[in-house]
């Protein structure tokens, strides 16, 4: 009887450990198109800027599809493309944010369902699609 209770009390232990933490999202990471972003919070929210963009979709380096004329001239460095992620401290995720994806030109909702050491894992949504993706802290 005591070794259950010494090893539900680890368990217990490690799951306070190792729960995430609000502002464990915030650092750089390498998206798998080859953008790398830095995560940052302002206003209690969390967004993503991109900080660089070696090897990125046949080379694009300004916003050319994006459907508003206007704006296809402007650089891609530096441009917020994650914004409004918002931490739920019950589902231990970050929820309700849209992400901008240059290289086709279209927004989507976005959260973050995980953290570890070396990435992270976030699913990304359009309409009745969705796909989950690994982003590699750098």
């Amino acid at each position: 009887m005591m070794r259950f209770i010494l090893a539900v009390f680890i368990v217990f232990i490690s799951a306070i450990t190792f729960a995430q933490k609000e502002n464990d999202i915030i650092g750089k990471y390498r998206l798998p198109n080859n953008l790398d972003i830095e995560i940052f919070k302002n206003d209690g929210k969390y967004y993503g800027k991109i900080i660089g963009f070696e090897n990125f979709y046949e080379g694009q380096k300004n916003d050319i599809n994006n459907p508003d004329a206007s704006k296809q001239n402007n650089p891609l460095m530096g441009m917020v493309i994650i914004w409004g992620l918002e931490f739920d401290r019950h589902k231990k995720q970050w929820v309700d944010g849209k992400m901008y994806g240059p290289e086709k030109g279209m927004v989507f909702n976005l959260k973050v369902t995980g953290i570890d050491k070396n990435e992270i894992t976030v699913v990304g949504s359009k309409y009745i699609f969705w796909k989950t993706l690994k982003w590699r802290k750098i």
